[in-house]
């Protein structure tokens, strides 16, 4: 699974973290639906975002899913926005028209 452009990463990555909140819906079954996620969603962060920084953000996803009361936390759109917004060095000798 290779996601280009962007803007269709954003808006897996926004679909990925409503997922993930999901599981604060179902009182009692979400903390085992989190146990299932977690890895999913640490492999998906993996294949979003190749290299290092989707390795790392990929431990941090799963981390974030598997421990209590961490799920508000968007981590695919703050990963989108780290890299398409606040990284620099993604950005430098890129014209923008």
């Amino acid at each position: 699974m290779q996601i280009q452009g962007k803007y269709k990463k954003l808006i897996v990555g926004l679909a990925l973290d409503g997922v993930g909140m999901l599981s604060l819906a179902i009182p009692g079954l979400g903390e085992f639906l989190d146990i299932l996620w977690a890895p999913v969603a640490g492999w998906f962060m993996t294949r979003l975002y190749p290299g290092r920084k989707g390795k790392i953000a990929g431990v941090v996803a799963f981390l974030e899913e598997l421990l209590p009361g961490l799920d508000l936390i968007p981590s695919f759109t703050l990963m989108w926005l780290y890299t398409y917004v606040l990284n620099k060095k993604e950005r430098v000798g890129k014209v923008v028209s």
